[in-house]
């Protein structure tokens, strides 16, 4: 019989491809990245790195283009993240109350979340141009407005179709997790209500949420993530246009670094970004952990 030593070693050996693996491809490079975020590494300085010390970070926190794409960041979460959920979880409820063509409608509302994010941003930037499929609609068919509308060049206008799109996408996931999870709340819970008089709007408040809260802090940690790593459909439709207003942190972070070769500038912006998500998430986790225990 083997050991217990030459077990673990035999062991050690088939996880070793796997560790050398994750440690090249993700730990070397996050490490690495935290290195250069000390460094002035631009196109300049390719080859000669001069350490700077806490200067790139400064320099982030003093960027009023950085105020500006974080803040975007967050109005992008605060509307998208409740959207998604609150329209998913309607209709997880539509759908977990319909014995027909319950799949039909799980698979067509699921749809948009396996749309390539590019060809869907391409799609919105194709309606929403200025002069696209929604201004001719509405100047040609209806003739609603005389003139063509700039929907994509102000702030707010580019920011707004982006969100449209972000919500649209996450609708389909956050049904699925909710239409899973009222799938194991008790009918015994529903006739019990029932029996005390409680309508749809009572047993909503007082068995459907209480009963699910762990998947809704779950889909709440997950999209809050998701929303400050929105990067695609901001990049396809304005790209940061006009003049960096309509920037998130990773768009302007991808500008920095590939555009003006801010290397140093882009990590230290990475980390702080890094900073900023994992406090989120561990208060959303605490907050998980909490509604466990009620």
């Amino acid at each position: 019989m083997k050991t217990k030593k030459s077990q673990n070693i035999q062991i050690g050996f088939l996880l070793l491809p796997g560790i050398l693996i994750f440690g090249f491809f993700t730990i070397y490079p996050i490490v690495k990245l935290f290195i250069t975020s000390f460094f002035k590494w631009d196109f300049g300085s390719m080859f000669d790195q001069e350490f700077i010390g806490f200067a790139n970070y400064k320099e982030v926190l003093t960027d009023p283009y950085f105020h500006l794409s974080f803040s975007n960041s967050i109005v992008y979460t605060l509307v998208t993240v409740p959207a998604q959920m609150i329209l998913g979880l309607l209709i997880a409820m539509l759908i977990n109350n319909i014995n027909k063509f319950s799949i039909s409608y799980r698979v067509a509302y699921y749809l948009p979340v396996i749309t390539s994010w590019v060809i869907a941003s391409l799609v919105f930037k194709y309606v929403f141009n200025t002069e696209g499929l929604l201004n001719y609609f509405l100047t040609k068919v209806i003739h609603l407005t005389s003139g063509n509308i700039h929907w994509l060049d102000s702030r707010w206008g580019g920011m707004s179709v982006a969100m449209l799109l972000g919500t649209w996408k996450g609708i389909g996931w956050n049904m699925v997790v909710f239409l899973a999870a009222l799938q194991t709340v008790p009918r015994d819970l529903y006739e019990s209500a029932a029996l005390d008089g409680a309508g749809t709007i009572a047993k909503f408040i007082y068995v459907t949420i209480p009963s699910i809260k762990g998947t809704i802090l779950f889909a709440l940690v997950m999209l809050t993530i998701g929303g400050f790593n929105v990067f695609t459909s901001i990049k396809m439709i304005t790209d940061g246009n006009p003049g960096h207003k309509t920037e998130s942190v990773l768009t302007w972070m991808y500008y920095k670094a590939f555009s003006t070769g801010e290397f140093g500038y882009s990590a230290a912006l990475s980390f702080i970004i890094a900073v900023v998500l994992g406090i989120l998430a561990v208060v959303q986790f605490r907050m998980m952990d909490h509604s466990k225990l009620d």
